[in-house]
């Protein structure tokens, strides 16, 4: 090989190691700490740099981003004497790359044993209670000592945390059994609380049933006796109306068997035939248990028998005389006349009908003319106007019952003759 060849290659390679050392590029949010003949020279940013070669060197290359840093449990002794395990989280950031590079020999150890102390000192002035239940005050304290402490090493601390606080196996033994104890406490508070509003909401769920049933009851009775009150005043007004009309009704009856009376101009002996006829009717039913015969019986049946034939002296009595006493016949009683009119078989119903008897056929028209001038004279009935008028005033008047005496057909003989 030729030496100018060999020469050739030896300077493009001692070039291109030149260039390797005068060219540098530094990465994003990273720095770089140059020395000049061992002395601090300058900090290169990010991007391409150009150095002196075998003059200029990269003492340290700086990540300017936040770091974290976690270290391991530390022994903590409390205000109580307790020995507790703490592990610590601590969230810093570079600066001032010349600082960590040449403040500290490594910020890293340095941090660590910083915060371990500072842990120590702030933890120490606590019981466990404290530290337990305080962890961020801890953390603001550690994050201030640390901050104020490593600024001279270009460093800034964000934020320190606490990870976890392990108290001895005994104590966390008694701590669960305080915390169940307290739990217990809560549950027994709670269902004490939720039974006492329970009987709150029923009692006055109760009362506003009852109030509301109450008021049910208290309606129901208003309408009740509403109801009571209108049937018994609809009830009362039927009534009225219904005897208001019975009494117009046997005012008109009234009127007109007065005024059919009074067109037949009746006399005594037509009475007396009514009054046989109807007299049968008052021994009907089953109740009956004596019949007493009226003395109007008997004097009807001695007009009849006058009628018929029979003597009308003065000194003879009649023999229908029913006035005798109960033992026998009375004195100067006397048989009837042969040729008077037969009554004893008139109420015998085996014997066939007047009809089918000639002897018994008397002519109402006979009896009629033959009682002449003897039949009495009936009193005019009252107007309708006045018969009216008494019954809308005085009502049950309007009974046949009730009646006035001067309505009555007059009957023969004495009031003091009649047997009742």
């Amino acid at each position: 090989m030729e030496p100018a060849l060999i020469a050739l290659i030896v300077i493009a390679v001692l070039v291109a190691f030149i260039l390797a050392k005068s060219v540098t590029i530094v990465p994003q949010a990273q720095a770089k700490v140059v020395e000049r003949l061992g002395r601090y020279s300058r900090t290169l940013s990010p991007g391409l740099a150009l150095l002196v070669p075998f003059v200029d060197r990269v003492r340290a290359t700086i990540d300017l981003r936040e770091q974290v840093i976690s270290f391991p449990p530390q022994p903590v002794i409390t205000a109580d004497n307790l020995q507790v395990g703490i592990d610590t989280v601590v969230y810093f950031q570079v600066t001032d790359p010349r600082l960590a590079v040449y403040g500290i020999a490594n910020y890293i150890t340095g941090m660590e044993q910083l915060t371990t102390t500072t842990l120590r000192n702030v933890v120490g002035g606590l019981n466990l209670e404290g530290a337990l239940t305080g962890r961020d005050g801890i953390n603001s304290q550690l994050r201030t000592v640390l901050d104020g402490t490593t600024g001279p090493w270009g460093l800034r601390v964000a934020r320190v945390e606490i990870k976890a606080i392990d108290p001895p196996p005994s104590i966390q033994d008694s701590m669960e059994k305080q915390m169940r104890a307290d739990r217990d406490k809560r549950a027994v508070i709670l269902t004490a609380e939720g039974q006492r509003q329970s009987a709150i909401t029923t009692a006055e769920g109760q009362k506003a049933a009852s109030i509301l049933s109450a008021e049910g009851k208290k309606q129901a009775a208003i309408l009740d006796a509403e109801a009571e009150r209108q049937s018994r005043i609809l009830r009362a007004e039927g009534e009225r109306a219904a005897l208001f009309l019975q009494a117009q009704g046997q005012a008109k009856s009234i009127e007109t068997v007065f005024q059919a009376i009074h067109d037949g101009k009746p006399d005594q002996g037509l009475l007396a035939y009514q009054y046989l006829q109807t007299l049968p009717k008052i021994a009907q039913g089953d109740a009956n248990k004596m019949w007493i015969v009226p003395s109007e019986f008997s004097k009807a049946l001695e007009g009849l028998s006058k009628l018929g034939g029979g003597d009308d002296g003065e000194g003879q009595r009649s023999w229908l005389d029913v006035d005798a006493p109960s033992g026998g016949q009375a004195a100067g009683a006397t048989q009837p006349p042969a040729s008077s009119l037969d009554t004893s078989n008139w109420f015998d119903s085996n014997l066939p009908p007047a009809a089918e008897q000639p002897e018994a056929k008397i002519s109402l028209s006979s009896i009629a003319d033959q009682a002449g001038e003897t039949a009495p004279q009936i009193p005019k009935p009252p107007p309708l106007s006045q018969v009216k008028q008494d019954v809308q005033e005085s009502g049950p008047a309007a009974d046949p019952r009730n009646r006035p005496a001067e309505l009555e057909p007059p009957m023969d003989g004495p009031p003091g003759d009649q047997q009742r």
